[in-house]
């Protein structure tokens, strides 16, 4: 795989990028690909925050994964920082072949060199594909989450 470049996404990226996110039954009922004005202030946001690390899988200029990386200073655990990983997708064409490890790979490095001491995401619980995956790169389902919609 190192015809894989790991960057930081950019706004010309961003269609791609919500192809991805509404390509599944849990995306396709929350997406909304056709407008792109919610997006692109959502990146604005993220590119303004150094605490965000958008970033995409890019072959040969074609946008072939992403995932957002977010990094939270914390009280808990002696002062721990610890990074969140979300937004996990990896286009169609691509799933199977490896590309997932990379990116949870370079997230969990950069999470590192950015001085966590954790590393913690969440799945939904009908992925249960992804709980494999994520258990095989050494992923612990040590918690239960709750959410409240607020909209």
């Amino acid at each position: 795989m190192s015809d894989i470049e790991i960057r930081r996404a950019t706004e010309s990226d961003l269609p791609a990028i919500v192809a991805m996110l509404a390509d599944d039954p849990l995306g396709a009922s929350r997406e909304s690909p056709d407008d792109p004005a919610p997006y692109r202030a959502a990146f604005e946001a993220l590119a303004a925050d150094p605490q965000q690390h958008l970033v995409v899988a890019d072959r040969a200029g074609r946008t072939v994964g992403t995932l957002q990386l977010t990094v939270i200073p914390g009280l808990s655990r002696r002062g721990a920082t610890r990074s969140i990983i979300e937004g996990v997708r990896i286009h169609r064409d691509e799933r199977g072949g490896g590309l997932g490890t990379q990116l949870i790979e370079w997230a969990v490095a950069e999470s590192r060199t950015l001085g966590c001491q954790m590393v913690q995401l969440t799945s939904d619980a009908t992925r249960i594909d992804a709980h494999r995956f994520y258990e095989r790169l050494g992923f612990e389902a040590s918690h239960l989450g709750f959410k409240l919609p607020l909209c």
